[in-house]
């Protein structure tokens, strides 16, 4: 029986590393994409002990030139593309007063969130419409409580995960007909190398009950959502936004 494979970009740390694990536990094949010429020596190791083939392809999500190698690497090495977690991404290049945002820090957040990501899944749902068969597919976008909850700081950022979050709708009903499931998921307050610059900060607002949940939110915990999604058990949910925060998203008085 051919094996599900999954490309992640963005996985050989955090989150995207979280999300490569637990697909490789549930019995995908990982293709990884990031910006390093070769991958961590340990990475191939963490995956291939899980029971999955590895392979991985140095990529510049935002160089639309290199998404088509992207893709002929997964197709060469499994096959087929049955999952693309959209997980790579930047934060604001400076957090600080709106009036004060660089033309130049604005087109790099977007040109990486969003202008990249949308271009990848374009890319890769061709692919995967051209190769038939009923297994799941899903094209699953890893955005922010950003893409709702404003930031005046870094405003480049949220605008970045708001449009992601359009994008998701519309990729959604474009393959909705195709069987494939297309899915946004929005992380909290998740501890990675991105949050910790910030962790006295986020310690002292979760502490002061920002999040209902008490606590941080861990890597394995997005994981353990997008294996999920993955397996196609949830397809009749396509277009939907898994808020996973704890809580922190919900209105409140």
């Amino acid at each position: 029986m051919t094996r599900p494979a999954a490309i992640v970009t963005g996985g050989a740390r955090g989150i995207g590393l979280a999300c490569a694990e637990a697909l490789a536990d549930a019995g995908f094949d990982i293709l990884i994409a990031d910006l390093a010429d070769q991958p961590p020596d340990e990475l191939a190791a963490d995956i291939t002990a899980r029971g999955s083939k590895f392979a991985y392809v140095r990529c510049d999500i935002a160089n639309l030139d290199d998404h088509p190698a992207l893709v002929a690497a997964a197709t060469r090495a499994f096959g087929r593309i049955d999952c693309l977690v959209n997980n790579a991404g930047v934060g604001a290049v400076v957090r600080g007063d709106l009036l004060d945002l660089q033309p130049e820090h604005f087109d790099r957040t977007l040109s990486i969130n969003l202008r990249g990501t949308v271009f990848l899944s374009q890319a890769v749902a061709r692919a995967m419409l051209a190769v038939p068969g009923d297994h799941p597919k899903s094209i699953i976008t890893i955005t922010s409580v950003s893409a709702e909850m404003a930031s005046p700081e870094r405003p480049d950022y949220c605008i970045s995960k708001a449009g992601l979050s359009m994008w998701v709708k519309n990729l959604a009903l474009r393959l909705a007909p195709e069987n494939i499931g297309v899915f946004e998921v929005r992380p909290g307050i998740i501890r990675t190398d991105m949050t910790a610059g910030v962790t006295a900060k986020y310690d002292a607002l979760i502490d002061d009950g920002l999040v209902p949940a008490k606590r941080w939110g861990e890597a394995s915990d997005i994981g353990a959502v997008v294996a999920t999604l993955a397996g196609g058990k949830l397809g009749f949910s396509t277009g939907s936004i898994i808020n996973v925060d704890g809580a922190l998203s919900v209105p409140r008085l």
